[in-house]
């Protein structure tokens, strides 16, 4: 029987582990490979690493430090940040990561999704949404660049998208949460979860064991 995943996010900013509130202020925490070390102590399921400098910066992945996080990861990897082309997903694999995220790249050159997806399978290929509530609507605004430009493109139809561009997951990242510990948005996951079936995960709003015991009891596995 399938079982819900628990996933930790990390977010990687001048080489450090940071942490958030609505996408500004990144507030040091850590060392990235310490945080690797706890959580497979944690014994989680798998593991979202995303370098927030890379692609604002239009910088290539840090290979190095993602070398790195894989050869000390025991769960699943995902890796995101600054990919734009086949070539660089394909060294980040060889490196030894499952997954790669990509989100600014796959909302202004959707084709990508399809590139990726040919060269190293639906699979491995996760499209992060990160959304904001629209003023006095009940909206959303899908933003690139770690929250700071808004795209203009229709959620939901979007997201209806991504399966036939060859997406094999999607993340979810509410801004408005991120940060918050004040419970998810479900409204955001309503319009996200009834216009695709592929596998979703929610980032944003987790403040404690009973924030996700009723996400699961509200959605299942999602």
């Amino acid at each position: 029987m399938l079982q819900p995943r628990i996933i930790p996010s990390l977010l990687i900013h001048k080489k450090g582990l940071v942490k958030t509130v609505n996408f500004t202020n990144p507030k040091y925490v850590g060392d990235p490979i310490n945080a690797v070390k706890i959580f497979n102590e944690k014994t989680v399921d798998e593991l979202i690493v995303t370098d927030i400098d890379a692609g604002v910066n239009n910088k290539e992945p840090d290979y190095s430090m993602i070398e790195k996080l894989a050869m000390e990861c025991r769960m699943p990897l995902c890796y995101g940040g600054g990919i734009t082309n086949a070539e660089q997903a394909k060294r980040i694999f060889n490196l030894g990561v499952e997954k790669i995220a990509i989100s600014s790249t796959a909302i202004n050159h959707p084709s990508i999704i399809t590139e990726l997806s040919a060269s190293v399978g639906s699979q491995s290929i996760v499209i992060v949404l990160d959304v904001k509530k629209k003023y006095m609507s009940n909206n959303y605004n899908v933003l690139i660049n770690n929250g700071k430009d808004k795209t203009g493109i229709n959620l939901t139809s979007f997201v209806s998208s991504l399966q036939d561009l060859g997406a094999g997951e999607i993340v979810l990242n509410s801004i408005d949460r991120d940060g918050t510990m004040k419970g998810y948005d479900y409204k955001a996951i309503d319009q996200v979860r009834t216009n695709t079936t592929l596998p979703l995960t929610v980032l944003g709003g987790a403040g404690n064991l009973g924030h996700i015991g009723e996400l699961i009891s509200k959605y299942g596995i999602i």
